[in-house]
């Protein structure tokens, strides 16, 4: 399995992190999730979740921050398109990224359960994207914690593809 994000100059374009239009923020954080094409998905699989996960927060936060978590996507998509954390052009259920814990207290779903983009503030970041290929449909509903995720997703994962997304501070 292959998946592919169109980078700039080797980074997460603008329009989806940090320094995108003041019209694509809320909260604070960047709202337009980037597209992501899927290639080499097997053929036993039943769907598909990712997460995105910033490692390069541990010594800002203390912990990786979630940006965004999802599941129960198609098999047979080949392309997640731009934005699709708020408009679900390609239908997804969404977990909760850092916003909604305890230290940022975001309550509102309609930020802390979607895509929450890069705003590193130290350095450029490495974002991990992966998604996962699994045998099976997940039992989450939106708003899930990652932990939730991994549980639902241990024994049922058949290939799993990463790539590294850096973005500017």
């Amino acid at each position: 399995m292959d998946i592919k994000v169109p980078l700039t100059k080797g980074f997460l374009p603008d329009k989806y992190a940090k320094h995108t239009a003041p019209a694509n923020i809320a909260n604070g954080s960047p709202i337009i999730s980037f597209p992501i094409q899927i290639t080499g998905v097997p053929k036993e699989a039943k769907s598909l979740a990712l997460t995105l996960i910033d490692w390069d927060a541990v010594p800002v936060s203390g912990f990786p921050w979630i940006h965004w978590i999802a599941a129960n996507i198609s098999p047979d998509v080949l392309e997640i398109p731009e934005d699709n954390s708020r408009n679900l052009t390609v239908p997804m259920v969404q977990g909760r990224n850092s916003t909604a814990g305890g230290l940022v207290g975001n309550n509102d779903p309609d930020t802390a359960w979607h895509y929450n983009g890069p705003n590193p503030p130290d350095k450029v970041h490495n974002y991990h994207l992966s998604v996962f290929a699994l045998d099976s449909e997940l039992p989450l509903k939106n708003g899930f914690w990652l932990n939730e995720l991994q549980d639902a997703m241990r024994g049922h994962i058949l290939d799993t593809a990463e790539i590294v997304l850096p973005s500017q501070n």
